[in-house]
């Protein structure tokens, strides 16, 4: 029964770090470009997009299928850059435990 009450207790704290965690990741900004930085989008720690910065040179009508390709490959650089962060931060909760798969704390 006292490795029960010691587990449950380390359960509440872990708890209260993800809770941290996730107000952490939510102020978070993570900025992808692409085309040298000609195209920048940044995203909140939640995903979603707050901001997007196209280098004027870029706004020709002829070249807006380049445009197109570079905005993805901004957004998937932001992406990739924040799925880093998350697991960079759920290392720090979990001190470096490994989770079972599918076991998401976001």
């Amino acid at each position: 029964m006292k490795d029960l009450m010691g587990m449950m207790k380390q359960v509440g704290q872990m708890q209260a770090r993800v809770q941290k965690m996730q107000e952490e990741l939510a102020l978070m900004e993570i900025e992808g470009q692409s085309g040298g930085g000609l195209v920048k989008i940044t995203l909140s720690g939640k995903g979603d997009v707050r901001r997007v910065q196209i280098d004027p040179s870029l706004a020709k009508p002829d070249e807006v299928e380049i445009l197109e390709d570079l905005i993805v490959a901004a957004s998937a650089d932001a992406k990739s850059k924040l799925d880093a962060a998350m697991q960079e931060k759920m290392q720090e909760v979990t001190g470096g435990i490994a989770l079972p798969p599918g076991l998401n704390l976001f």
